[in-house]
């Protein structure tokens, strides 16, 4: 078991996605830290690690604070004796197109998946410099974050600030020998469970079906389980050299996102004025040379279609 001796926190791991990560890296030897706010929730997580015959203990705090991060490693060291792994996956949803967004819509968003990325990097990375634990930090990021998504103003924002953060951290802590990457999972979770396009993947996966290969290999969509080897990967002693980097996983595909870099670049002495781009945009901005955005999807086989989809034809 490659992560033997180590000791993990994965924020919000009591189900989903994050209880994936979590049961990956017991099962590779890790000791794991469970947050969640809900204590049932985070007790039955613990339960089954111990069942499977691993080690865990359960943090109930709302990730976001200083306080809610120090809790967290006080947790692991107090329970296990060290740290050496941080997910931070915690995250929630208050989705709304712009007009209908909320102050408070859009600061639960951050405050939970930004601030509180923030807030436990910042806490976990003190210890490892403190006590020279060359550790690993895997932030989690989105689609969204990368590409854009109607009414998601908030969440494109945090996981697209995760991304930066991590840019930055992997400079910060190369010296220290500890590594820092942001995992871009795309799978079957309660999030995606509502998007009438995944209806036919999700519904194979809640009946322990194999996924159609349409959306595991042509779209890169799969269980949480797809994700987790990923995440466990990069706790490893093994994945020492991958720093700084936006890997995407999902169904069958494993994805390395470029960094952004300049798609065109044109040179006018004297610099651009207003006059200068009204003479030349046709040749500066064109399709060739102006950017997508927001997420592309494939069109559905018919088979593949949602049912509301079926009955309206």
């Amino acid at each position: 078991m490659s992560l033997n001796g180590k000791v993990a926190i994965v924020t919000g791991s009591g189900q989903g996605l994050g209880f994936a990560y979590t049961r990956e890296l017991a099962r590779q030897g890790a000791a794991v830290v469970i947050n969640d706010v809900n204590a049932d929730t985070a007790a039955q997580a613990v339960a089954q690690i111990e069942a499977d015959g691993g080690r865990a203990t359960a943090v109930v705090v709302p990730v976001g604070t200083t306080d809610a991060a120090k809790a967290l490693v006080a947790g692991a060291v107090d329970t296990f004796g060290r740290l050496d792994i941080l997910v931070t996956n915690a995250g929630i949803l208050r989705d709304k197109s712009l007009l209908k967004m909320t102050d408070e819509d859009f600061d639960l968003v951050i405050n939970v998946h930004l601030r509180g990325t923030f807030t436990c990097v910042r806490e976990a990375y003190a210890y490892f410099k403190e006590h020279n634990v060359r550790g690993r930090i895997i932030t989690i990021g989105s689609p969204t974050g990368q590409r854009g998504n109607f009414g998601q103003t908030n969440y494109a924002a945090a996981k697209a600030g995760i991304v930066g953060m991590v840019r930055t951290w992997a400079l910060e802590m190369k010296r220290a020998g500890v590594t820092v990457n942001s995992v871009i999972p795309v799978a079957a979770t309660a999030m995606t469970k509502t998007v009438p396009y995944f209806q036919k993947a999700v519904e194979a996966d809640e009946r322990g079906e194999a996924m159609p290969a349409f959306f595991r290999h042509d779209l890169g969509f799969g269980t949480a389980d797809d994700v987790s080897g990923l995440v466990a990967y990069l706790a490893s002693d093994e994945a020492a050299s991958i720093t700084g980097q936006a890997i995407g996983a999902g169904g069958d595909r494993l994805q390395v996102w470029t960094h952004p870099e300049a798609a065109t670049t044109e040179y006018r002495e004297g610099g651009w004025s207003y006059e200068a781009l009204q003479e030349n945009a046709g040749t500066l901005f064109t399709a060739e040379t102006l950017q997508s955005y927001g997420e592309e999807f494939l069109p559905l086989p018919e088979d593949l279609k949602p049912a509301q989809a079926a009955e309206a034809r």
